[in-house]
C-alpha cells in the first residue's frame, strides 16, 4: 500500500549507473520525491533530474545535503568505501537507509546493524534488488534440501570490480543454511590450472565470468545421479532492480533495525 504523504529521498552515487536509474524511477512516483544528490565529482551544484523532473541540490558532501534537504530515506548505490563513511552520517541525521552497494563484508553489516539500532532507525541492505534474483535464491534453498552437489556460475559486465558477486555468495550461504550442512565437494587429484574450480563456499563451487556485452546473470546447478537441475536468472537492464528499490524505500521508514535481504520484505 502506498503512503498518502510524500517521502523525501537523497541518492548517494547519483551519477553512477544505478544512481541514475534510481533517480529516473523516483521522478515517476507521486508518493516519492528526490530532493538531493551526492557523488564524488559533481561539477554544478544542482543535479538535473531525468524526464524534465527539475533540479535538486548536488554535492560531494553527504552531510551538507542531508542538513539542507532533511530527507527520510537515503538510497546508496555507491562504493563500499563511500558507504562505510555514509552510514554513520545518515544515522546521526536519523535518515533511514536503503543500501545496494557491492563489496560490503559481514563486518560491515554487523557494524551498520549496531549503528542503526543505536539510533532507532531502519535500514534495508540487499545483495540484489531484482525480484527474480531474490526468488532464485528462495528456490535454490528449496532445491538444496534434495541435492548433495551444487555449483554457481555468475556473469557480470567486465567493469564490475569484485568477485564473486554478493548475490552468488548470498545464494551459496542460503543453500548451505537450508540443508543444514555443506554440500559434497568433489576432490581433485590434479589441478592443471590454478583456480580452475573457482571459489568454494560450503561445498558450493562459485565461478565468476566478467565480459563486455553482459550485465548480471546467475545460474545455480544442482546434481544427483542421473539428473541435474538448473535455476537461472538474467538481468538484461537495470530497470529490473527498480521495483525492489522502490519497495524498500517505502517500507524502510516502518522498520526498526537492519533488514538484510529483500526476501523479508516479500514475505519469503
Amino acid at each position: 500500500m502506498r503512503r498518502t504523504t510524500t517521502l523525501k529521498v537523497v541518492v548517494l552515487g547519483a551519477n553512477g549507473r544505478m544512481g541514475t536509474e534510481v533517480l529516473k524511477a523516483l521522478v515517476r512516483e507521486p508518493d516519492l520525491q528526490a530532493v538531493g544528490a551526492v557523488d564524488r565529482n559533481p561539477k554544478p551544484n544542482h543535479f538535473h533530474l531525468p524526464e524534465n523532473g527539475g533540479e535538486i541540490p548536488y554535492s560531494t558532501e553527504l552531510e551538507e545535503i542531508l542538513t539542507l534537504t532533511k530527507p527520510q530515506v537515503l538510497v546508496d548505490f555507491s562504493t563500499a568505501e563511500a558507504t562505510r563513511k555514509a552510514v554513520p552520517i545518515a544515522c546521526r541525521h536519523k535518515v533511514n537507509l536503503v543500501i545496494g552497494t557491492s563489496g560490503l563484508n559481514a563486518e560491515d553489516i554487523t557494524h551498520f546493524e549496531h549503528l542503526v539500532s543505536e539510533h532507532g532507525m531502519g535500514a534495508v541492505v540487499a545483495p540484489n534488488f531484482a525480484l527474480g534474483a531474490v526468488l532464485l535464491i528462495h528456490l535454490s534453498q528449496i532445491a538444496a534440501m534434495h541435492f548433495d552437489y551444487a555449483e554457481i556460475t555468475e556473469t557480470h559486465h567486465y567493469q564490475k570490480k569484485d568477485a564473486p558477486s554478493a548475490t552468488a555468495i548470498a545464494t551459496a550461504r542460503a543453500m548451505v543454511e537450508a540443508r543444514g550442512r555443506p554440500f559434497d565437494y568433489p576432490p581433485l587429484e590434479t589441478e592443471n590450472l590454478k583456480g580452475a574450480r573457482g571459489g568454494e563456499l560450503g561445498g558450493v563451487a562459485i565461478h565468476s565470468l566478467r565480459l563486455p556485452g553482459t550485465m548480471a546473470h546467475q545460474e545455480v546447478l544442482l546434481g544427483a545421479p542421473g539428473q541435474t537441475l538448473s535455476l537461472r536468472h538474467d538481468a538484461i537492464s537495470r530497470e529490473c532492480y527498480m521495483p525492489g528499490v522502490l519497495l524498500a524505500v517505502r517500507q524502510v521508514v516502518g522498520i526498526k533495525g537492519l533488514c538484510y535481504g529483500l526476501d523479508k520484505l516479500l514475505g519469503l
